[in-house]
């Protein structure tokens, strides 16, 4: 994992890349080549008490709308129908979602969540948005889907290109 602890600056670029003010923030799990936030670390529990199973958050604008594009064109459903086929994606898969549960229980156990990870880990594939979000914080060879769908939007957004518009 790569966390680095949240400035000011990257609180106010979390909240211009997201409209609002962000909640949760543990750490910056995922940084753009230009140093602003891509994914954020957040609490399984937010301040007003929600709990909140999705630990890292895309925020980067641009990746995003690349990954919404992905959902759009069907690649969740696809990836779905592969995971019911492949054992060993879908033993890999339930690897992720057991590391994913381990980190975020280092923040603490939220009895609501409680062996509920997020996008849609272990059985479906339900959020790329969070895929991606992992597999940019944990790094390569730990999210398969969320590597998958890196590698499909490599020619509109990749980590180490930086296409920030934000300026704060």
């Amino acid at each position: 994992m790569t966390d680095t602890p949240a400035t000011e600056r990257d609180v106010d670029v979390l909240a211009a890349q997201l409209g609002r003010a962000p909640r949760g923030i543990v750490a910056i799990a995922a940084r753009c080549a230009c140093g602003n936030p891509t994914v954020v670390h957040t609490a399984p529990r937010l301040p007003d008490g929600t709990p909140f199973p999705t630990q890292y958050y895309l925020t980067h604008p641009d990746a995003v709308a690349a990954v919404s594009t992905l959902e759009a064109n069907g690649a969740m459903r696809t990836m779905q129908d592969r995971l019911g086929e492949d054992e060993a994606l879908a033993t890999s898969y339930r690897a992720a979602h057991d590391r994913y549960l381990e980190e975020r229980y280092a923040l603490g156990d939220v009895p609501e969540i409680h062996g509920i990870s997020a996008g849609g880990m272990p059985d479906r594939v339900k959020c790329l948005h969070v895929l991606v979000g992992h597999a940019l914080a944990a790094g390569p060879g730990v999210n398969p889907f969320g590597d998958e769908a890196l590698a499909l939007i490599a020619d509109v957004w990749r980590p180490d290109r930086c296409t920030c518009a934000v300026d704060v």
